[in-house]
């Protein structure tokens, strides 16, 4: 029997019990309670502000509130699976609940995989919940729109469009760090437009992970969609502006729908958006969720961020070195943007980022390999196409070519002739940008 077997059965329901708002010490803390069988959760969020103070729609920041449980809960489900999810402080329509196993079930597709676990979306889990009606329509009065910052070049590029075009900007920091407060300054908006709550993670879920239980990625881009939700929603702000592009389309396991980035994906974000109109009164009532960036490719994004040299002290990608904001310039995703920057940049630029050459690294071949080569699963880290590193390392090896540091003379290996994709006019149509500002992103060239 596998563990995802014998768990389900040692544990066969997961418990939602309920999401309270308190305050304290100025700040507003959203806790919330799960369990399975005897270990209990209590996951919290604190803004940095008393909600008590502001003026905004109750009842739609409550439902927001519940929704982010819903998508919170996904972290400490996968520990055990347990094949029912009892949900006991909100309801839930049929069709929504369709759509939390949807989400669930495609966001956990890595997870599954390298757990080798094979689940049915009809019977990987039951979610058990009171109906209760959606909110209805009505009309708030909201302007300004919500930048989620990450840290990385994406939304440093979504902050400069913005800027150009004179948006009302407001910057959304989980956690804030080094990485993203620097890039916040960067684009010149002042600490008080920063809203920066802080995320905790229950300790139980790691003492699981401890004990055996099961762990690995889930679709943590839909927490960052229902938590910027709440906190427009409480801003009274009408727009919130991701940094997801085309590229987090793809799928990473060749012949499968699995995606790392799926919680980024289009897909997602026409779910999410109609999540919005159905179950929190539409777009007349709640702020609007979109993704600037969804009509570009990396490859596009990185030939923009290359305008801003301003940031490239501050920002920084590499989960590995996210706590003291560096690069490790030996994982996955610190040589993808090395070498997506590589295309534009010279070496001694691009050390002065890193703080070494990475294309030197011999070592990181294999890894290379998985970027670029068609039959090899993409390195599981928020990776753009392989069209798209092909194309940066032909850029790469042009600049360089009179004297290729290991890793390009690799690539000429495995590659001796190419003709790269060209990407220079690609405009993806579907895409959710509202018609005010497709101009920044060259909508001239859609096709």
């Amino acid at each position: 029997m596998s563990l995802y077997d014998e768990l389900r059965q040692k544990h066969r329901s997961f418990i939602y019990h309920s999401y309270d708002f308190s305050e304290q010490d100025g700040s507003t803390l959203l806790t919330f309670h799960f369990s399975i069988d005897e270990y209990h959760f209590y996951p919290q969020w604190t803004f940095p502000e008393e909600f008590s103070r502001l003026e905004f729609d109750h009842a739609l920041a409550d439902r927001i509130a519940f929704s982010l449980g819903m998508a919170e809960l996904v972290s400490y489900w996968k520990c055990a699976c347990p094949p029912m999810v009892e949900v006991r402080c909100g309801g839930l329509s049929t069709w929504e609940k369709n759509w939390w196993k949807k989400l669930y079930f495609n966001g956990l597709g890595e997870f599954f995989y390298r757990n080798g676990i094979t689940p049915d979306l009809g019977t990987f889990m039951t979610i058990n919940a009171p109906e209760e009606q959606p909110l209805s329509a009505q009309n708030n009065a909201l302007t300004g729109t919500l930048v989620p910052i990450g840290g990385v070049k994406d939304s440093v590029v979504t902050l400069e469009l913005l800027k150009k075009a004179g948006v009302d900007i407001s910057a959304y920091i989980i956690n804030p760090r080094g990485a993203t407060l620097g890039c916040a300054s960067a684009a010149g908006i002042s600490d008080n437009r920063i809203i920066g709550p802080g995320r905790t993670i229950d300790r139980q879920l790691l003492e699981l992970n401890k004990m055996g239980y099961l762990n690995g990625h889930t679709p943590f881009s839909a927490v960052v969609a229902f938590s910027a939700e709440l906190c427009a929603c409480v801003h009274g702000l009408k727009y919130i502006a991701l940094s997801n592009e085309s590229s987090a389309n793809e799928s990473y396991v060749e012949g499968t729908a699995i995606n790392h980035q799926y919680s980024k994906s289009t897909e997602f974000e026409h779910d999410f958006r109609e999540y919005c109109e159905r179950s929190f009164g539409g777009y007349s009532r709640c702020p609007e969720y979109f993704s600037l960036l969804r009509p570009w490719s990396e490859w596009q994004i990185a030939r923009e961020f290359v305008k801003y040299p301003q940031y490239f002290g501050v920002f920084q990608s590499c989960n590995l070195g996210s706590k003291t904001n560096s690069w490790c310039c030996s994982c996955a995703k610190c040589l993808y943007v090395y070498i997506l920057l590589a295309a534009f940049l010279d070496d001694d630029v691009l050390t002065g980022i890193f703080g070494c050459n990475m294309l030197e690294k011999q070592e990181l071949s294999g890894m290379l390999d998985g970027l670029v080569l068609d039959g090899e699963d993409k390195p599981f880290e928020c990776v753009g196409t392989k069209d798209e590193v092909r194309l940066s390392l032909e850029m790469a090896w042009e600049r360089r070519r009179s004297a290729p540091p290991a890793l390009l003379k690799h690539w000429r290996e495995l590659f001796p002739e190419y003709t790269p994709v060209s990407l220079e006019n690609f405009f993806d149509a579907d895409n959710f940008v509202p018609e005010q500002l497709k101009y920044l992103l060259g909508a001239r060239n859609e096709h």
